[in-house]
């Protein structure tokens, strides 16, 4: 005899109060000690073979359609993998993953779109509007994972949507519903289904207010791929980002753009974030980030205005890490003998992403400093280096990429620590050590 928590699925051979998994109290449950379903048993075959015995798995990758995916998933979508996909509600979740399953019915045949939270005419609605009628994609409405999975059988498809796991009942009085129990139950027996009928397998999971995946762990790792789909509901950036991928890199991005049809492609971000035709105005700087291994350029735009003393000085960052734009800021003040102690700074990325790398620090002081002296950096140029408490300037990855993207969009300056520079660039590279130097070479002193 054994209990189990119907919270976490802690297993214990006797009955406990309370739970040392989770803390729950009163969650012990008697199991049963009868023969495994067919779907409990081993779904490999259990069969010890020698390495050379072994068949490899299908080599041909899925096209979902959509280019910036698969590239992405490291060149399409493998039969039998299971990715979780995580997003903040609204996000567009949903409709990134019917766009991926009309692609897939039109190219391979059935692909099963299985909701636990609409039914089936609100979905037709939303595909409707997306302008997806593809015969060969069935819809289930459905929250019990028996009824799921006698479906998938029946079916056989070679895709199968999940929306959301955290909906799905995998054992019935094994807890709430999108409790830690049932989330992992259930993600364990969809992805054993998966690899036993090599189905790909898309597992919508919640976000929790610290950005991660709703549930345990063990969630994240019994699937093959995580991917976040991150942007703000008020603007239409979308980007698609892998921290987890056994097929491939976990150091790449897809761009969208959110429209009436749909999640549109950005094939070529650097002239979504930048535009060829931008006014040179004080205040404005052109640096070349890295959302994954692709450089892409984005505009750092800043505003300095002298307080009015109604309060302390301001301080507002979007896109940016507030903490290290506050040290950038002191070390402009300490190595520059600029005056902004009494003024209000404000800072954004333009476009609405978000940029994190160190690269971007060099960037920030130049937008700063133009605006502070109303001083105009030139069009044709941009600035990129991580900037050290000492104002020093530092290398950063992958600077000849980044130099390479620039010279492409048709840039003939860049500002840039010392470091080397790839051959037939035809850019004017001006190499900088410190603050004080970027500043003379920007014209900003």
């Amino acid at each position: 005899m054994a209990y189990r928590c119907r919270e976490c699925g802690f297993q214990s051979p006797k009955w406990l109060g309370r739970c040392p998994g989770c803390g729950s109290w009163e969650s012990f449950e008697e199991l049963s000690e009868g023969p495994g379903s067919e779907d409990e048993q081993g779904w490999i075959g259990g069969q010890v073979l020698a390495l050379p015995q072994v068949e490899p798995p299908p080599r041909e990758r899925l096209l979902s359609g959509l280019s910036e995916v698969d590239r992405l998933l490291g060149g399409g979508l493998i039969p039998g993998s299971v990715i979780l996909f995580g997003g903040e509600p609204g996000i567009g979740k949903s409709t990134l993953l019917l766009q991926i399953a009309g692609e897939l019915a039109a190219r391979y045949g059935r692909v099963l779109y299985v909701s636990g939270e609409e039914a089936p005419g609100q979905v037709k609605l939303r595909a409707e509007r997306l302008g997806i009628g593809e015969p060969e994609l069935y819809l289930l409405s459905e929250q019990h994972l028996l009824r799921i999975g006698e479906a998938i059988k029946r079916l056989r498809p070679v895709a199968l949507v999940v929306d959301s796991l955290q909906t799905v009942v995998a054992r019935p009085g094994g807890g709430d519903i999108g409790g830690v129990g049932q989330v992992r139950e259930a993600a364990a027996r969809l992805a054993q289904l998966a690899k036993a009928l090599s189905m790909v397998c898309f597992l919508v999971s919640h976000i929790t207010k610290g950005g991660e995946f709703a549930g345990p762990k063990t969630v994240e790792h019994l699937v093959d791929v995580a991917v976040y789909l991150e942007g703000s509901r008020e603007g239409d950036l979308r980007i698609l980002r892998s921290i987890k991928n056994r097929f491939g890199s976990t150091n790449e991005v897809a761009v969208f753009q959110m429209g009436e049809r749909g999640l549109v492609q950005v094939p070529d971000p650097s002239t979504f974030f930048v535009p060829r035709a931008r006014a040179a105005r004080p205040g404005s700087a052109v640096v070349p980030v890295l959302e994954g291994t692709r450089p892409l350029l984005v505009e750092i735009q800043a505003l300095v205005s002298p307080n009015m003393g109604y309060g302390p000085p301001q301080r507002r960052m979007a896109g940016l890490d507030f903490n290290r734009v506050l040290v950038i800021l002191a070390v402009i003040e300490k190595r520059l003998g600029a005056h902004i102690g009494a003024t209000d700074v404000y800072l954004a990325v333009g476009g609405g992403l978000e940029v994190r790398e160190p690269a971007v620090d060099l960037g920030v002081c130049a937008a700063v400093l133009s605006s502070l002296r109303d001083r105009v950096i030139p069009p044709d140029t941009v600035v990129f280096g991580e900037v050290g408490l000492a104002g020093d300037v530092r290398p950063v990855r992958k600077a000849p990429e980044r130099l390479r993207e620039v010279e492409k969009l048709g840039f003939r300056r860049a500002v840039v620590p010392p470091g080397p520079v790839p051959k037939g660039v035809s850019l004017v590279v001006e190499q900088v050590g410190s603050v004080e130097e970027g500043a003379q070479a920007l014209g900003l002193v």
